[in-house]
């Protein structure tokens, strides 16, 4: 079994790229000033967000491979894993590293908020692609850090550094919302192939056996990341992907309830709820009559 090396500090990351620790919690590496990644697993304990300008190897994140295009970037959350394959090279791309800890953001607005960054948590197909005027934002942005580690620590560089990295991330969410768009045809076809296999779902004995379809089993089925699929419906939708799939639902139980022969709960069941009287609100909810109501009244 392939050994994972468990990245727990900045001081241990530092070491392994041969450049100085200049703050326990965060660091900033220019790729091209820093020794090579050895070809390997890691486990990051640690936020990562990488910059690559230039392709030098073959990256694996998480048990996918990545071809880390010219001007893109990576995230990458405490917990997961990602390795570098390249034989008995070392991975050395020119670019930039930021690594920091969660204690550096803990009490500042940016750590109330980090959930929001929801490409933390996106797959390797789902990287962000930049131009080069973006390109060059986001290296302003990683040498505005820089500096602040340059300077002597104090009373302000907690605020200040955790202040740069989430410009950098707010940043991103701008570049990610552009890709949305330029990537607009794609999308399209991904709610098409979400609508195909809703249609099938329903069609099928899986409700009854599998239970409601979920926002992780349609991303899966799509080959999305649950983050990015649900990013992806809300901004081609303005709904959540939840509220996508129970559009969907109500969709096919408005059709179904007319069966007389049926009870609404025989209904409720077929659809995949657990319990009738959960079916009996989602769609009093949604339609504004409950189930029997809507039959009668139609």
């Amino acid at each position: 079994m392939e050994e994972i090396v468990k990245i727990a500090s900045i001081a241990q990351y530092n070491a392994m790229r041969g450049v100085v620790t200049k703050h326990p919690l965060v660091t900033v590496i220019d790729n091209s000033k820093a020794q090579p990644v050895p070809a390997r697993s890691f486990n990051f304990g640690l936020y990562a967000v990488g910059l690559k300008e230039l392709n030098a190897a073959q990256l694996r994140y998480g048990r996918k491979h990545y071809d880390y295009q010219d001007g893109s970037m990576i995230f990458v959350a405490p917990g997961q894993v990602i390795g570098v394959q390249r034989g008995d090279e070392p991975f050395a791309p020119k670019g930039w590293t930021l690594l920091f800890h969660s204690d550096l953001i803990n009490g500042t607005p940016l750590g109330k908020h980090m959930q929001d960054y929801s490409f933390f948590s996106y797959e390797v197909n789902e990287a962000l692609l930049l131009s080069d005027k973006e390109r060059s934002i986001v290296i302003d942005c990683f040498s505005k850090i820089e500096y602040e580690l340059d300077q002597n620590i104090d009373k302000h560089s907690k605020r200040l550094i955790a202040s740069n990295i989430e410009l950098l991330l707010n940043y991103c969410i701008r570049f990610y919302d552009r890709q949305f768009i330029t990537r607009e045809n794609i999308n399209k076809g991904i709610l098409e192939r979400l609508e195909y296999l809703l249609q099938g779902y329903f069609s099928s004995d899986k409700p009854r056996n599998e239970g409601l379809p979920s926002v992780a089993y349609c991303a899966e089925a799509l080959h999305l990341s649950p983050n990015y699929f649900g990013d992806l419906v809300k901004k081609e939708t303005g709904r959540s992907a939840q509220e996508y799939i129970q559009s969907k639902v109500i969709d096919v139980a408005k059709e179904r309830v007319f069966d007389m022969n049926k009870s609404v709960s025989e209904i409720a069941y077929e659809l995949g709820f657990k319990y009738p009287q959960h079916f009996t609100r989602l769609f009093k909810q949604k339609v504004g009559l409950t189930p029997n109501d809507y039959r009668m009244k139609n």
